[in-house]
């Protein structure tokens, strides 16, 4: 990849170097690889990616066993220990050579800044297959906040559409418990998304499983939600009968101040008197006192 095409992609350095395979040194000339002890090898404590399904690292090491590492892992020098290299991009790849057993794995030896390894950490963890939305979400919504990336730059260095990264955004603003069901694949993206403007999303969102509903009758349940949210006021203004509309009228012109009254037939009510101003409430008060 050129620098004019990674100039023009306007992406952080750490960021230029995945979307180039990490294989151009910023003299442009192929990065050397090399082969390293695996316990020379640290994992990036940063390291977005927390979990490592230990049934794909098994089946992943039995693939290394039988054909080796292909793609070398990318380090860096560690920043503390000298002597030891840290995991940059391929700590899945560094796990399962150690189930494989194996002694050694290839590498590529890059100078990165901290912000740089894990800007290359997060959008590795993008390129996956298996992350689930509300991961692939929040790796896209850390790129935007601590490197500045927007929509467009992304859907470019990544090969996806702006509106793919959008509607992902925006299940971030999901109730936690609703982003676990989705995590748990409870619940699809799909159903996710078709909650988001619900006020009333965990309770929907339990109804959704419960029932087992489909992403379509999941839009239509919140769509029916909606519609008798909007009917109900216009049912309680219409429920005040004449009379009581012509009281609220009375008592608003005598007091000088908005009067509304809820009747509840045998159960009482309530009458609030709105007020505009603290001498409003002072002459509300001295009506009430009798004075």
């Amino acid at each position: 990849m050129s620098e004019n095409k990674l100039e023009k992609r306007g992406l952080g350095r750490g960021l230029s170097a995945l979307m180039a395979d990490v294989d151009l040194l910023p003299s442009e000339r192929p990065a050397p690889r090399q082969v390293l002890p695996v316990e020379q090898i640290t994992p990036n404590p940063d390291q977005p990616r927390c979990s490592f399904a230990p049934e794909a690292l098994q089946e992943l090491a039995e693939s290394l066993r039988g054909r080796g590492m292909l793609q070398p892992l990318i380090v860096r020098p560690h920043p503390s220990d000298r002597g030891l290299y840290q995991i940059v991009a391929g700590e899945r790849r560094w796990r399962a050579a150690q189930i494989a057993q194996l002694h050694e794995v290839p590498v590529i030896v890059r100078e990165l800044t901290d912000t740089e390894v894990l800007e290359v950490a997060i959008v590795e963890n993008i390129q996956r297959a298996d992350l689930n939305a509300i991961e692939e979400a929040a790796s896209y919504r850390q790129l935007m906040d601590r490197f500045g990336h927007t929509q467009e730059k992304l859907a470019d260095a990544l090969n996806k559409s702006r509106s793919h990264i959008a509607n992902l955004l925006r299940l971030l603003n999901l109730p936690e418990q609703v982003q676990s069901w989705l995590k748990e694949g409870k619940l699809t993206a799909g159903h996710a998304r078709a909650l988001i403007t619900a006020p009333n999303a965990i309770e929907l969102a339990r109804k959704v499983i419960e029932k087992n509903l489909s992403v379509r009758e999941t839009e239509e349940l919140v769509r029916r939600q909606a519609e008798a949210k909007l009917v109900r006021p216009q049912q309680a203004k219409s429920e005040k009968d004449a009379d009581t509309r012509v009281l609220e009228g009375d008592l608003s012109a005598h007091l000088k101040m908005r009067v509304a009254i809820n009747h509840k037939g045998q159960d009482g009510g309530q009458m609030v008197i709105n007020y505009k101003d603290l001498e409003q409430l002072d002459r509300l008060c001295q009506i009430l006192a009798g004075n």
